[in-house]
């Protein structure tokens, strides 16, 4: 199941580097996601593969602050990498590296005992425990999913509990207004009905299909199969389009990292995320853009409590048609080498268990 990560970041054009300054970018970056703190060039000298003066390495941070890629933190005489700098890193010079076969297996065992609607509960759960940001996922988009079977349930002499399953076990309920009472079998009978016409179908195909036997039926007298058709028709307009639901990872991840020891922050942010529609839109945009794994900085997400952090997502469910999106969201402060393969091979036992 490996296969190649080439992450997309937005944005910008971005500087060509010689190989020196390759060289002391990649070590600042290192530096600073391992240890949280301004680097200076003493640190820089120990990390890199030859031997420079501190001097020449002062002249090369400083040629990279020019360039914007570095910046200073506080009145500390080190630096820190903007997140220009770390996109530059992010696109040119990130070394990928492999998740071990324990942390795999680990991962693959905890995916394989989550069915249906618990898959995006699951996998957002494994996303927060491995990487120590918070996990995410988006729920599959309901008009690309195949069916699989309906139950109409009376609740109420006014309302009706429609269920749709897909064919991953992925369920949807909704309430549709519909007079009765002791009708449950008529219920059961429709509903059988139901599923004659949309096993096998995508929700527009579904919609499409009962639109088009509706018009067929105008000439006819058939009061029981006029009433199924209604109700049918309802239980699937009444399923939402656009973007699924955020389903969250357990936010106890983000005390690991220092950017969220600061309570105000992680409220502000655990306020941006909980409310913020727009958070999803971008994941929805993103899924429209990109198949592959995904890096966005906040300077993307123009929400103020996200500033300084990181988005790594990938789609889920088929390069063609894919389904949703999952990923981490933290400090821009992360361990893209090793979170970026690990969202995308998530993403991959997702798309699996949404197919098994």
């Amino acid at each position: 199941m490996t296969r190649e990560v080439v992450p997309t970041v937005q944005g910008s054009e971005t500087p060509v580097l010689s190989k020196r300054q390759e060289r002391v970018l990649r070590a600042v970056v290192g530096s600073y996601v391992g240890g949280a703190s301004p680097v200076g060039s003493s640190t820089i000298a120990q990390l890199l593969p030859v031997n420079l003066s501190a001097a020449t390495i002062r002249g090369v941070m400083a040629e990279l602050s020019e360039l914007g890629l570095l910046g200073k933190a506080h009145a500390s005489a080190g630096r820190v990498p903007t997140e220009l700098g770390l996109r530059v890193f992010v696109t040119q010079l990130l070394a990928r590296r492999d998740l071990g076969d324990y942390e795999r297996r680990d991962i693959a065992e905890a995916m394989e005992e989550a069915l249906g609607d618990a898959v995006m509960r699951v996998a957002s759960d494994v996303l927060s425990r491995h990487t120590h940001q918070l996990g995410f996922a988006v729920t599959p988009r309901l008009e690309r999913l195949v069916l699989r079977h309906a139950s109409l349930v009376r609740l109420s002499t006014a309302h009706i509990l429609v269920v749709l399953v897909s064919q991953s076990g992925v369920a949807h309920r909704c309430l549709i207004d519909d007079a009765g009472a002791s009708d449950q079998a008529d219920l059961d009978r429709i509903a059988s009905a139901l599923n004659d016409r949309i096993a096998g179908r995508t929700l527009p195909a579904a919609r499409e299909a009962l639109a088009q036997e509706i018009r067929a039926l105008r000439s006819q007298a058939d009061r029981f199969r006029a009433r199924a058709l209604r109700i049918a028709e309802r239980a699937l307009a009444a399923v939402p389009g656009g973007p699924g639901d955020l389903v969250l990872g357990t936010w106890l991840a983000l005390l690991d990292q220092p950017e969220f020891r600061d309570p105000e922050r992680l409220r502000a942010l655990h306020r941006a995320i909980e409310t913020e529609e727009r958070l999803v839109a971008l994941l929805d945009e993103i899924l429209k853009k990109d198949r592959g794994p995904r890096v966005a900085f906040s300077d993307e997400l123009g929400e103020p409590a996200l500033r300084h952090c990181a988005l790594v997502v990938a789609p889920y469910g088929g390069p063609s048609a894919p389904l949703g999106v999952l990923g981490v969201v933290g400090p821009s402060r992360m361990d893209y080498a090793r979170v970026i393969p690990l969202v995308d091979y998530l993403s991959q036992l997702v798309t699996a268990r949404l197919q098994a």
